[in-house]
């Protein structure tokens, strides 16, 4: 059973979530040729997928958390099985240099030891502890998501791995920039 404390939490996170899942869409509509356009590359799928898993995922933890009497366990058993399950099938059909490993090593941490809380959650509902867990793991999972979601928003996804070494590995030139020939500069006016 969750405290009495926490139902403005839950109800903020559970709203957070909603609002976030809605933004998310609209992120979608935006370039919805290049997440699932025929010819898009699949890390943009599963950068989509995995922000969508890990908001959805808190959203339904949240509400289930409102409901009087309710607990959080059998909720985060469900939902980190049902994450785990859409986390591992989308990354598969990434490339390995696409694939984003920080945050697939980072979902996955959140879903097993979600799975792991709410596991514990059903054996001791009482635990004001376990409950606090399932918060702090909300916290990760939105956290991890707007992370995909804003890579997703900047694009990286339609950034092939050859050309993003390049433009990262490129050393800066000291000094002014090249002009043109017949052009003015700033330094040429003093």
């Amino acid at each position: 059973m969750v405290p009495t404390d926490y139902t403005a939490y839950f109800t903020a996170t559970a709203a957070a979530a909603g609002v976030l899942i809605g933004l998310l869409f609209v992120a979608v509509s935006l370039r919805p040729e290049t997440i699932f356009g025929e010819g898009a590359p699949a890390a943009g799928r599963a950068l989509a997928g995995s922000a969508f898993t890990g908001l959805v995922n808190g959203f339904f933890v949240s509400l289930v958390a409102l409901i009087p009497q309710a607990g959080v366990g059998g909720v985060s058993v469900t939902v980190a099985i049902i994450s785990l399950s859409a986390t591992l099938r989308l990354h598969r059909e990434v490339a390995k240099q696409e694939l984003h490993a920080v945050m697939l090593a980072a979902s996955m941490a959140m879903y097993l030891f979600q799975l792991g809380v709410g596991v514990a959650d059903l054996f001791n509902q009482s635990s004001k502890t376990l409950v606090e867990c399932a918060a702090y793991i909300i916290i990760g999972q939105v956290s991890v998501a707007l992370g995909r979601a804003w890579s997703l928003m900047e694009g990286r996804h339609m950034v092939s791995p050859a050309r993003k070494e390049r433009t990262e590995h490129r050393p800066a030139r000291p000094g002014p920039a090249p002009s043109l020939p017949g052009t003015v500069t700033a330094d040429d006016e003093t």
